[in-house]
């Protein structure tokens, strides 16, 4: 192929980049010339500048709300604004393809390679396309699906059930090495409670306020969010971290169990190394319901309990972790049972194919 040229796009939360971080590196080792177009402050800006060979690109974008406010009125002009840049870059760059996870940021991205001829691939993958991806799927060439379940929600005519990609780094964790981070052993169960790259307020709150109850149980690895880790709670046998990057892999390495909202990506890499789950979702009240369905689907296939977040309080955690911990065994012999598929090579392989 002549034209090596490739732009990525997606962002909003870590988990519309993550799957944009297992795949670049395949690109750029194959010989491609790597750009992405992101927002301006979202995470995924800080997330691929740790990337070398990649050209990052901002634009302005507007955030699709379902709810009232004044900002509502702002952001046609700033996806329009976004639409205009989007096409500056992808006229300048000359893409062969460009391939989308996801997010805000993506729509006026796929609006301008559609006005730019530019064939688009999209990943969704949540149960059911978010708003973003429904707006942006009749401008694409392709989408490609995470849940087998999506695909009656999603144009049969170009879409097709890939599964989930799995960064393969996860893989490489060393138990010695975790254990040196985090200043834990091998004495007792590691639970690792995460909610979402931008914490839970909730969550922390129900964690710290049973911290004590939960540490006769458990040593814990918590994952609270930027701007929310609190000294006050530091003691033995609990750790806290704002974010984490490179040294995930080495904390997963050494975790026994997780707690964690229900984003896609996630669940399926906790599954992917079986690690059984206590998913609290986000509630209705605070999302579309994306997440509810994504743990029930992971309940149903028996890799995952849930904890309602209308019903979590410091108790119902507590007991919803010893009953996970009791199940632990049982879990993992589901997630045996789960074949993780060559994904990674079957989304490269359809952004191949729709290359130009």
């Amino acid at each position: 192929m002549k034209n090596k040229q490739i732009i990525f796009t997606g962002g909003g939360t870590a988990g519309h980049v993550m799957v944009n971080l297992a795949i670049i590196p395949e690109f750029i080792r194959d010989g491609w010339t790597v750009d992405y177009i992101g927002s301006k402050n979202g995470i995924e800006k800080e997330l691929i500048s740790g990337l070398s060979g990649v050209t990052y690109h901002p634009i302005s974008t507007g955030k699709l709300r379902r709810y009232f406010s004044k900002e509502n009125f702002k952001d046609p002009f700033k996806v329009l604004k976004g639409t205009l840049q989007a096409y500056r870059i992808i006229g300048k760059k000359k893409p062969a393809v460009i391939f989308s996870k996801g997010g805000f940021v993506s729509v006026p991205v796929l609006v301008a390679a559609r006005m730019r001829g530019v064939s688009a691939v999209i990943h969704e993958s949540d149960y059911t396309p978010g708003l973003a991806n429904k707006l942006a799927i009749p401008f694409a060439k392709k989408v490609l699906a995470t849940f087998p379940e999506t695909m009656k929600y999603l144009p049969e005519q170009k879409s097709e059930y890939i599964g989930a990609v799995v960064r393969e780094e996860l893989f490489t964790g060393n138990r010695k090495k975790g254990y040196e981070l985090t200043g834990l052993n091998a004495e007792k169960n590691v639970l690792l409670i995460m909610g979402g790259s931008g914490g839970s307020k909730k969550i922390n709150q129900a964690v710290r306020e049973g911290l004590d109850t939960l540490l006769k149980d458990f040593q814990i690895i918590h994952i609270c969010g930027k701007g929310n880790y609190d000294e006050q709670y530091d003691r033995p046998g609990y750790v806290q971290y704002e974010y984490v990057k490179d040294e995930l892999k080495d904390m997963l390495a050494v975790t026994d169990l997780v707690c964690s909202r229900a984003g896609s990506n996630a669940i399926f890499e906790f599954l992917a190394l079986h690690k059984p789950m206590l998913l609290i979702p986000l509630s209705l009240q605070a999302s579309r319901g994306d997440q509810i369905v994504n743990a029930q689907s992971f309940e149903k296939q028996g890799y995952a309990h849930i904890l309602e977040e209308e019903q979590l309080t410091t108790e119902s955690l507590h007991k919803s972790l010893i009953n996970l911990k009791k199940a632990k065994i049982d879990m993992k012999e589901n997630m045996n049972q789960y074949k993780s598929s060559e994904a990674k090579e079957q989304v490269i392989q359809s952004i191949l194919n729709e290359a130009k």
